[in-house]
């Protein structure tokens, strides 16, 4: 069994020393952090849980009998949280191809596997798969979305609740109703039913505003509707938004108003915005302005847009199809990035691996060069808001949920993928090897 780079005692109590952790996510004062964001901390773990943290060599209890561990300056992360996925459709990628890469063609691909093989077993089975995955590359917290439209509604949201129950206290998961924005005024008794099935499971509402076309009286109409719905069920809301580089996907604008006219109080988190990045510099700030007021928060999904976005045959890529997260959060706007698909038709990689994501993040949004808290982005933010306040940081009463990698600075981190982590759960280092993609040959047709 694979248990990271970095032996750890089977002991009721034992000392994490000479870790390096960053500043923005740990809650120890009065350790100086060096150019890169991160402090020299001493980590003191009983009972499954963080009992303190120090400046490295703070304790001063020589005559304790503690296994000590010197960690070597590598880093500790509290692990991660993964705000933006979709767990029914993971790993369809082998029976179901994305014809030519685009958006329409992923459209087409996922709506045809769900009516054709999405059965309670099925989604059941790629579910847990890719859990396995998560919690193999040191994530804590999840929320899919899910297909909610049809039949897949009374299918997908059982096996979701099983899916948390049975992973309760390893992985928190979160589930977003997935569904047009059209079907909230087109069918207004599917619409009731979803908001039910959220609102019986605990779950976010949520939908995918236009992706080119112009927003209309119709538009703002949906969003009225969807928002008193939400407020009436208490529930928060999660929307894609703008997935798309056309001129005319303009409707963060048009959420962030109706959420002021609608008096919504709930936490409202807008996924890819990648239209944002065709705006001029006036109407982004016009927008940015709007979100601001409205509270929204916005989750990049760099890897998926990257992928999708500005794709055409022969031709390469000009736009990068990412959100401006250095305007957003310069502006006050939580701001996060996430896996979002993995090995569908809407990207056909990905292994659910957040060190991955804030590694191409870094890349491509040009994390680096900036402020140093960007860790923030896959885990305390997202925590925050997802409501976990026992997530995504290092602090004193937490769960001992951690992330050991061999690196020792930002450069060694986002160098190379780091795939001898210790991932650490409840004080216990775990098997940390992934799940075999044979698992899955009977239902993907290999």
């Amino acid at each position: 069994m694979a248990r990271g780079f970095l032996p750890l005692p089977d002991a009721r109590a034992f000392r994490l020393e000479n870790a390096r952790a960053p500043a923005c996510l740990v809650s120890a004062g009065g350790v100086a952090a060096d150019a890169d964001g991160f402090m020299r901390i001493d980590v003191m773990i009983e009972n499954g849980r963080i009992a303190s943290l120090a400046p490295a060599g703070g304790f001063h209890l020589d005559g304790e009998d503690v296994p000590r561990v010197d960690c070597g300056g590598a880093i500790v992360l509290p692990r991660l949280v993964d705000i933006h996925t979709h767990l029914d459709k993971g790993h369809i990628w082998p029976r179901r191809r994305n014809p030519d890469g685009s958006f329409m063609g992923a459209l087409a691909a996922a709506e045809a596997d769900r009516e054709a093989n999405w059965s309670a077993q099925d989604v059941a089975r790629r579910m847990d798969f890719a859990l396995r995955c998560a919690l193999a590359h040191g994530t804590g917290a999840i929320r899919t979305h899910l297909d909610s439209i049809g039949k897949q509604t009374a299918i997908s949201w059982p096996v979701f609740a099983e899916m948390r129950e049975n992973w309760a206290g390893v992985i928190a998961l979160q589930a977003t109703a997935l569904l047009p924005i059209d079907l909230v005024l087109d069918d207004e008794p599917q619409f009731r039913a979803i908001v039910e099935t959220v609102a019986r499971y605990e779950g976010v509402l949520g939908g995918v505003t236009y992706l080119g076309a112009a927003p209309d009286a119709k538009l703002d109409a949906a969003l009225d509707r969807l928002f008193q719905a939400a407020a009436a069920e208490g529930l928060d809301v999660d929307l894609h938004v703008d997935e798309s580089l056309a001129p005319d996907a303009r409707t963060l604008s048009r959420i962030a108003q109706a959420a002021i006219r609608n008096r919504f109080r709930g936490k409202i988190l807008c996924g890819h915005c990648c239209a944002l990045a065709t705006m001029d510099e006036d109407d982004l700030a016009r927008t940015i302005d709007l979100a601001c007021e409205a509270r929204l928060a916005v989750v990049s999904l760099p890897m998926c847009n990257q992928y999708l976005q500005d794709r055409a045959s022969g031709r390469t890529p000009r736009l990068r199809g990412v959100a401006p997260l250095h305007e957003l959060k310069a502006a006050g706007i939580p701001v996060m990035v996430a896996s979002d698909n993995t090995r569908d038709p809407f990207y056909a990689y990905g292994d659910l691996d957040l060190l991955e994501v804030f590694r191409e993040a870094t890349r491509i949004c040009h994390l680096d060069h900036s402020d140093r808290n960007w860790l923030r982005t896959v885990a305390a933010t997202p925590a925050d808001v997802m409501g976990l306040d026992r997530h995504g940081r290092l602090e004193a009463g937490d769960p001992a949920d951690l992330v050991i990698v061999r690196a020792r600075a930002m450069t060694e981190l986002l160098s190379r993928p780091q795939s001898d982590r210790t991932i650490v759960v409840a004080g216990r280092a775990i098997d940390n090897t992934p799940p075999d993609y044979s698992e899955l040959d009977d239902i993907v047709g290999l």
